[in-house]
């Protein structure tokens, strides 16, 4: 009856914090917690009605013995006026049963409603706990949910100045810095290669000239 009562004891107390590093998740842990006090409390729920319902049966029981023993003193006083002293004497028989009867029924219903109230008091201790703990859990979800990204964004800023981050913009810089003298090279390569044409074309242009003054000459034109 109370092993329901008896595991959430355990989970309230101080194995919780060593359960929990145990576990694999901290948070699905204590959503499993909650389930299985959850399921207790409904158990212990339908065992407390179940009292409930045997206590007031009793009650009805013994409350009509008792009002059947009235009956039958009543009924014995009439069969006396009446003058009919056997049937009072069969009456006054079963008054006694009924008042045995109902003498009985009377400590099996107290009992009962002892048994039934001392449930429900432990029913609604275990309602407390597990208020208790669904706040507990909530705050303690909300903990482990920040300290996990808390521990993401810290991987992360670590990995972004981490030595293979740096040797892989080193590596990048160096690449950048080897197309800039590539491409100077080729403007100096570029540059150099006009300035022969160049010279190539004065030549070419001062062996013109000098064609057209030995034409002149012989043409008697100078």
């Amino acid at each position: 009856m109370f092993k329901f009562f008896k595991r959430v004891k355990t989970v309230v107390g101080s194995e919780l914090n060593s359960m929990l590093d145990k576990a694999e998740d901290p948070v699905k842990m204590l959503e499993q917690f909650m389930r299985e006090m959850s399921e207790d409390i409904r158990e212990s729920e339908t065992s407390v009605a179940k009292l409930i319902t045997n206590e007031k049966m009793l009650q009805k029981k013994y409350e009509e013995a008792e009002k059947m023993a009235d009956k039958r003193e009543e009924q014995a006083m009439k069969a006396l006026e009446s003058g009919n002293e056997d049937l009072a004497r069969r009456a006054l028989e079963d008054k006694r049963k009924q008042s045995d009867l109902a003498e009985s029924l009377k400590e099996s219903y107290l009992r009962a409603k002892q048994d039934a109230d001392a449930l429900r008091t432990k029913l609604d201790e275990m309602k407390e706990e597990y208020n208790e703990m669904k706040l507990k859990k909530d705050s303690l979800k909300a903990r482990a949910e920040s300290a996990k990204t808390r521990t993401k964004m810290n991987r992360s800023m670590s990995s972004i100045g981490s030595d293979h981050s740096r040797q892989g913009f080193d590596r990048m810089e160096e690449k950048v810095m080897q197309m800039e003298s590539e491409a100077e090279t080729s403007d100096d390569l570029s540059q150099a290669s006009r300035s022969l044409d160049d010279d190539l074309e004065a030549l070419d242009k001062g062996n013109v000239d000098d064609e057209l003054a030995a034409l002149k000459k012989r043409m008697g034109k100078e």
